[in-house]
């Protein structure tokens, strides 16, 4: 399990020109079953991601194909989790 952080960088002023890429990009996440949640980053600091279901190599590549990690308008931490104990909804997280 990741968790992705998108810290707003030094092209922030760009953000709106470029939110409607990474809205597609984010469905295409949704899409292709990798990400659980996404949402902001409060306040104002940009936007966290909950994935699983990939590799750290494979979840890389595709936040690299994000709008606004290509055009520095956020930097993106990947933080992976190896759960010890979870709650049983979300048993599906330890496979």
């Amino acid at each position: 399990m990741f968790v992705v952080t998108l810290t707003f960088s030094e092209n922030k002023a760009r953000a709106s020109e470029l939110m409607q890429a990474h809205k597609a990009w984010i469905a295409k996440g949704f899409d292709k079953g990798l990400f659980l949640m996404v949402g902001s980053l409060q306040p104002n600091a940009g936007g966290g991601i909950l994935a699983h279901n990939a590799t750290r190599a494979e979840l890389a590549s595709f936040v690299g194909e994000d709008p606004f990690v290509r055009e520095n308008v956020v930097s993106a931490d990947i933080l992976e989790i190896e759960p010890a104990r979870l709650d049983d909804r979300l048993q599906f997280l330890a496979a």
